[in-house]
């Protein structure tokens, strides 16, 4: 079984901005200056949440000139897609277990 990842794409969601940064970088691949102006917080502030989301993969950067561009990565937001439905099937298999147990009434 796998363990805890301090990393973890689920961990770096966990915070509001980092959530809004993905959210911005969904619609397009944007410079550090370009999501600070779409943001409440500083271009140091957007600088360290991409960090952290690059680490555990949901990111990725490449120069172009004297910039950094991000993008999503597409394998890190996969990874999170097979996990959210790995909990969903898990769900509605549990569900139908229970849906499908008779009650007292009808035993």
């Amino acid at each position: 079984m796998a363990t805890y990842q301090p990393d973890d794409g689920w961990d770096a969601l966990g915070d509001p901005t980092r959530r809004a940064i993905v959210a911005c970088l969904a619609e397009r691949p944007r410079a550090v200056r370009e999501l600070a102006d779409e943001l409440p917080i500083s271009r140091p502030a957007v600088s360290q949440h991409l960090k952290v989301l690059k680490e555990a993969g949901l990111v990725t950067d490449r120069a172009v000139g004297t910039r950094r561009v991000y993008r999503l990565n597409p394998a890190g937001v996969a990874a999170l897609r097979d996990q959210l439905e790995t909990f969903w099937h898990r769900a509605l298999d549990g569900y139908q277990d229970v849906a499908e147990q008779p009650t007292e009434e009808t035993s």
